[in-house]
């Protein structure tokens, strides 16, 4: 627990400062995390208990995926920092020089396919988190409400780091392609995550 926190503490801190990396990936990626986390916490609420039994088999798998989703999320702060770096490198490199423009266009492509697998894992989990609304423990609904709402912001938040560097592509084609796949996971995933939160709001007020 301690080696996390200092390694929270440290992404934090340099979050808030002018270094270009950590950024809006690396928060979307923690953001994701959260959700994924939370859900975790639900489903472990629920396992076992008597009330839910009927639930317990879908009960394992959701906590399965989700403990696994987990840190596979939390690891894209680090890969997108990753992938990121290349590319402000790059950037220093002469207008001038032979080879930039090629090597712009691959750095470039690469920062934008890191949070594109990060939305495609991010959208995977949205059907989890629709499961525990339904079969999670009515005691802790309210924290599948809060991933919902934790998903949400991280897949609008990875798009946003997809379209930054597609829109740098000289490929039209593959930029568009990236883009249409993009817009579609956030704009069905948003919807969907929102609805969770929605209906589960109408329960408690």
């Amino acid at each position: 627990m301690q080696e996390l926190d200092e390694r929270m503490e440290r992404f934090l801190t340099e979050l808030a400062s002018k270094a270009p990396i950590p950024g809006g990936g690396g928060a979307a990626a923690l953001m994701g995390s959260l959700a994924a986390a939370l859900g975790s916490m639900v489903g472990n609420l629920t396992t076992g208990k008597k009330k839910y039994e009927q639930y317990q088999q879908d009960i394992e798998h959701i906590l399965s995926v989700l403990q696994d989703s987990l840190w596979e999320i939390y690891e894209y702060i680090e890969k997108d920092a990753q992938a990121f770096e290349p590319l402000a490198k790059a950037y220093k490199i002469p207008r001038d020089q032979p080879g930039r423009e090629e090597l712009m266009e691959e750095v470039t492509l690469q920062a934008a396919k890191v949070p594109l697998d990060l939305t495609k894992k991010l959208y995977g989990i949205i059907p989890l988190l629709e499961e525990l609304e339904v079969k999670g423990s009515r005691l802790a609904i309210s924290d599948v409400a809060v991933a919902a709402s934790c998903l949400a912001s991280a897949l609008e938040s990875g798009v946003m780091n997809i379209y930054i560097n597609t829109r740098s592509l000289k490929n039209r084609k593959l930029a568009e392609e990236i883009n249409e796949e993009a817009k579609r996971m956030s704009g069905e995933g948003v919807l969907r995550c929102k609805k969770i939160y929605e209906r589960i709001l109408e329960t408690l007020v």
